[in-house]
């Protein structure tokens, strides 16, 4: 009896066992729920962690810095006078968002390849263009023309999807890595031609409301075009947890949202692209950036204006995002320029120069006067990108033995 007792003990333990390994490998955060633990339950040395917040704060436009392992929060800090619902926008790492669209297309035969013409879904390409594959626009290899703002204009026009249209080609596509917004703004027209449905709408029923994202704003332009190059606003958690679905192969809690084809040829290099922010070597592949690749980790990003990052480790399941100081607003999520529509011409650098100063002074309104996602002075950083190695050698690190 006392042998069979301690059989029975020994297979609940065994069992209980099993159950805590499953679920530590498989938790997913809910809605309004997400698991914090301490960084040694997940493995994890708290001075490492220390590093690297230390590191991200050391830059005083830090909003938040979130730290994912195994899905779980093991860290997360915030500036004062932000907390975990506060709204950061994303500027450029929307572009990951909206190219993770292109790959469910794709799944669901929607998209027949990414080495498609362009010209097949859009029927204005049938010109000087007509050789350029959706694969060119994912790589940032278009061969579009490519001025030295990099199509930034294109955010201070009401009609962002007609400024796209118009831009011409340049150069043979496939050759030459070319940062430039209007490949992404296509990316939304695409979509449109193949499901019908603007870009919003499918992030919102094919990602967002699947993974438990409810707060959120969308930007459109003042035509109520998506702007599926730039700018969604969340929280630095509800940016981790479209982190987390890609480090989790693009499978959410069983329910496979991407597939993880799609997600092993977007973690890849394709292009090393050229110094911009900083020194650091990047690669770059399928609107993902690539911030560390050897054999100790591969470490791929998100990444916006101003320094907005998600950062995964796959291989390792962590997540890292920061995010710098943004003021929310709440008078909706379509862009109105009002009188600064005649900074347009100026410059990017001298409309936001402008742009800062009439807000700053009161001649301006930002949220009645003018309408659009907008980053203070307060919100640029400097330091982060001078520390940027740092950084992702804090990231590599938190999974060195």
């Amino acid at each position: 009896m006392k042998h069979v007792l301690n059989m029975n003990i020994i297979f609940l333990v065994f069992i209980t066992l099993i159950f805590s390994i499953s679920i530590s490998a498989s938790y997913f955060p809910g809605k309004n729920t997400w698991l914090s633990v301490s960084p040694e339950e997940e493995g994890v040395s708290p001075e490492k962690v220390n590093r690297l917040l230390d590191l991200s704060f050391s830059d005083d436009a830090t909003q938040a810095v979130v730290i994912i392992k195994n899905g779980k929060i093991i860290s997360e800090r915030y500036a004062e006078g932000y907390d975990i619902s506060s709204h950061g926008t994303s500027w450029s790492m929307a572009k990951s968002y909206y190219a993770a669209l292109i790959g469910i297309s794709l799944d669901r035969g929607e998209i027949e390849s990414l080495d498609d013409k362009v010209s097949d879904y859009l029927e204005y390409f049938n010109d000087g263009r007509s050789k350029i594959t959706i694969r060119d626009l994912l790589d940032m290899s278009s061969g579009l023309n490519f001025p030295s703002h990099e199509h930034e204009k294109m955010f201070f026009q009401p009609n962002h999807l007609a400024y796209a249209k118009k831009v011409g080609v340049e150069k043979n596509a496939g050759l030459k890595f070319e940062y430039n917004n209007v490949n992404s703004m296509l990316l939304g027209d695409i979509l449109f031609q193949v499901t019908g449905k603007k870009a919003d709408v499918l992030f919102e029923e094919r990602i967002l409301q699947i993974i438990g994202i409810e707060d959120y704003k969308l930007w459109k332009d003042e035509k109520g075009n998506v702007m599926t190059y730039c700018c969604v606003d969340m929280s630095a958690r509800d940016y981790s947890k479209i982190g987390l679905l890609f480090s989790r192969n693009g499978n959410w809690d069983d329910q496979q949202i991407i597939s993880k084809e799609f997600i092993d040829e977007t973690f890849q290099v394709v292009w090393e692209t050229p110094s911009r922010f900083t020194d650091y070597k990047r690669y770059y592949s399928l609107h993902w950036w690539v911030s560390k690749y050897d054999n100790e980790s591969k470490i791929f990003n998100t990444s916006g204006k101003f320094g907005q990052y998600t950062f995964v480790d796959r291989e390792n399941d962590i997540v890292v995002t920061r995010i710098s100081k943004y003021s929310q607003q709440d008078s909706g999520s379509i862009q109105k320029w009002g009188i600064m529509k005649y900074l347009r011409w100026a410059g990017i650098e001298n409309a936001i120069a402008i742009g800062r100063k009439l807000i700053e002074s009161g001649s301006i309104e930002s949220g009645s006067d003018v309408i659009t996602p907008f980053t203070e002075e307060e919100g640029e950083s400097y330091e982060f990108y001078i520390k940027y190695p740092e950084i992702i050698d804090a990231i590599a690190d938190l999974s060195r033995d």
